[in-house]
């Protein structure tokens, strides 16, 4: 069901960290072939508007909605019929991603370099955002809380949200978002949402769109967030620039690490609801214990005839991107997880918290049997949209500073230029650009 790759011995010694990224198990992400698909759909929105995305929604989800932009009354519905369980499970893990999140703001900071020369950095929030909650083999409120939490906190004044027509909805909601994602944007006081998924989502975002009689019904944004397909993640890359991005987001992933003392029957359940996804997922074990292995594939086994997507879950298990990984050592297996730089990562070793405190390269650290990736999904409090495909080792996951800019503010008196203008002067003759030092001598030429 699941493939084992050996690294003891020479086999892990013998490779850079380079040759180690690319020996691991890894989801095949072929954004740039993508490219070539998602730049005519994306050209298709720009040039017809409201009509271009309406029959993109038609050609890939297979339903029309009656109009792009879900009516408020419909997103106020889809609250009021929200069961109670499922209100208080929201409700619960926006609390807890607002204790976590707002923690994170930032306050301006004043440096006095000099006397009289002072450097203010500023955080100013961007203006206007586009938030992708996908919503193809399973549906994401989650998504909802995850992004717009620290959108809000952060101050964006303005927030959009887009997520896919439901072909399968019923009611009023036919045609549009999932009623749960539309009651998410309801509780918290979103009320501007798109049925929209796609590439065109993000080509929409980035151009903003017309209605045939030249009227706005969607401003263009400034930054776009949120996961996606590989079709998204190319749009993105297609329209950086024209927006601003979080990340290129891949198929989802989790690693465990773990020796002798963990639980078999919680690594492979962890393993498992990640693979619940979709059939790319990625679930990798890494360990220095063959018996654990011999007896995590032996549950997951009988813990994957049991579950519910089981079709969906064999496939992502079987993959190339999944597998168990052999090493000789706790030390070996730092190694190989720091290269492998997992978006989930879980440790279920000896002084759980002690080796995670080793990790340099992961997007977020579930430590001990009582931390499983989905905790982070739902209600840590943690942010679940994280770098994929081996980017957590340069990149962070969503947070309030992925909808900040900083900008320097910088104030110095007469006295305090003076003091430092011969420096400039310097400087800009090495570079020959004697103007950047004239624009400094001009301020002391007597008249």
């Amino acid at each position: 069901m699941i493939n084992r790759l050996d690294l003891r011995g020479a086999a892990l010694s013998d490779l850079d960290a380079r040759a180690l990224r690319s020996t691991l198990p890894r989801a095949e992400l072929d954004v740039e072939a993508a490219l070539d698909i998602v730049r005519p759909i994306c050209e298709q929105v720009h040039a017809g508007g409201v009509q271009a995305v309406l029959d993109l929604d038609e050609k890939f989800d297979g339903v029309r909605p009656q109009s792009l932009r879900v009516p408020a009354e419909v997103v106020a519905a889809a609250l009021e019929q929200l069961k109670p369980a499922l209100r208080d499970a929201l409700d619960e893990s926006i609390r807890r991603a607002r204790i976590v999140h707002e923690a994170q703001r930032r306050t301006d900071s004043v440096t006095e370099v000099v006397s009289g020369g002072t450097v203010t950095e500023r955080h100013v929030p961007v203006e206007r955002v586009g938030l992708y909650v996908p919503g193809g083999q399973a549906v994401y409120p989650s998504s909802v809380v995850m992004n717009v939490v620290p959108a809000q906190i952060a101050g964006v004044g303005s927030l959009a949200v887009a997520s896919p027509p439901q072909r399968s909805n019923t009611g009023d909601f036919v045609g549009y978002p999932d009623p749960t994602i539309l009651a998410a944007c309801a509780l918290l006081g979103v009320d501007e949402v798109y049925a929209v998924g796609g590439a065109q989502a993000i080509a929409m975002f980035a151009y903003g769109v017309l209605d045939e009689s030249g009227e706005t019904v969607c401003e263009p944004v400034n930054l776009v967030t949120g996961p996606g397909n590989v079709y998204v993640a190319a749009a993105k890359r297609l329209l950086l620039g024209t927006i601003g991005i979080d990340a290129e987001a891949g198929p989802t992933e989790i690693a465990i690490l773990a020796d002798e003392t963990a639980d078999p029957a919680l690594v492979a359940a962890d393993l498992i609801s990640q693979a619940e996804h979709d059939e790319l997922a990625a679930s990798v074990l890494v360990t220095d214990s063959e018996a654990l292995a011999t007896k995590v594939e032996q549950e997951l086994e009988e813990r994957v005839a049991a579950t519910k997507h089981v079709e969906r879950v064999r496939a992502a298990l079987g993959g190339p991107q999944s597998g168990i990984v052999l090493v000789d050592g706790l030390d070996e297996g730092v190694r190989v997880v720091d290269a492998y730089a997992a978006e989930h990562l879980e440790i279920q070793t000896r002084d759980a918290a002690g080796v995670a405190a080793r990790i340099r390269n992961a997007g977020a650290i579930f430590v001990g049997d009582y931390a499983p990736v989905s905790l982070g999904d739902y209600a840590a409090g943690s942010n679940h949209v994280l770098p994929t495909g081996g980017c957590a080792c340069h990149s962070g996951g969503l947070s309030v500073q992925s909808f900040l800019r900083g900008i320097h503010v910088i104030d110095y008196s007469r006295d305090a230029l003076a003091d430092i203008a011969d420096t400039v002067v310097t400087l800009a003759d090495a570079e020959d650009l004697p103007a950047h030092g004239a624009a400094v001598t001009a301020r002391f030429e007597t008249t």
